[in-house]
């Protein structure tokens, strides 16, 4: 299985499908557009740096809305949640997108805001790679995402949402979130890892992509 990181929260999982997540459009924030093709892809919330469809290649299927459902053998949960810890009213609603491909249980929160409860918890485990956004203001921020780590206990965290080079949101960078944690954890994978599923650790490793 292949992971890609196209900048800010646009993933590209593929293996026999290809799953995208949150795509932006580049130019609008600072960094490259991401060149993709799909068979799914998920949308989080209908802001401008996670829903442009257009940049997106290939006879996908969209999905951005909450509940469970299969698309193209993706069993895919989405979970109801909030973009700000007011319940929505700052920045609206966000979806937490739990997917399965090939026995790998993968979530993106896309701009989670607050934690999650203990029923939002039970509903998205066992999770085996989080990615989950760290950079704060408009996220949780990297203590909370480190918190929402330990809760979740993923075999793999990826920080996403984050401040690098050119990026023009006043966001944090992800050093919050990978404070003090040991250095034998944390790989830096560049833009795109591959890896086999049953090679996957038993405690928690925290991949690092870089644009």
């Amino acid at each position: 299985m292949k992971v890609m990181w196209h900048g800010h929260s646009c993933f590209e999982v593929k293996n026999n499908v290809t799953v995208v997540t949150d795509p932006h459009d580049g130019k609008s924030i600072g960094i490259r557009t991401p060149i993709v093709k799909a068979d799914v892809l998920l949308i989080s919330h209908d802001h401008f740096d996670h829903n442009c469809s257009r940049v997106v290649k290939g006879d996908f299927v969209t999905v951005r809305e909450p509940g469970e459902r299969i698309e193209k053998g993706v069993k895919i949960l989405g979970l109801p949640t909030f973009h700000d810890d007011k319940e929505g009213s700052k920045r609206g609603r966000n979806i937490v997108f739990k997917f399965e491909m090939e026995g790998v249980r993968l979530c993106h929160c896309g701009d989670i805001g607050h934690m999650l409860s203990t029923e939002q918890l039970k509903a998205l485990s066992p999770v085996d790679v989080l990615f989950v956004p760290v950079g704060g203001v408009f996220t949780i921020d990297g203590a909370q995402a480190r918190k929402l780590v330990n809760q979740l206990k993923p075999k793999i965290a990826v920080p996403m949402h984050f401040r690098v080079g050119g990026l023009s949101l006043s966001i944090q960078t992800a050093d919050q979130f990978l404070e003090g944690l040991p250095e034998s954890k944390v790989l830096r994978v560049g833009n795109e890892v591959d890896f086999v599923p049953e090679e996957l650790p038993t405690e928690t490793e925290y991949w690092v992509f870089s644009p």
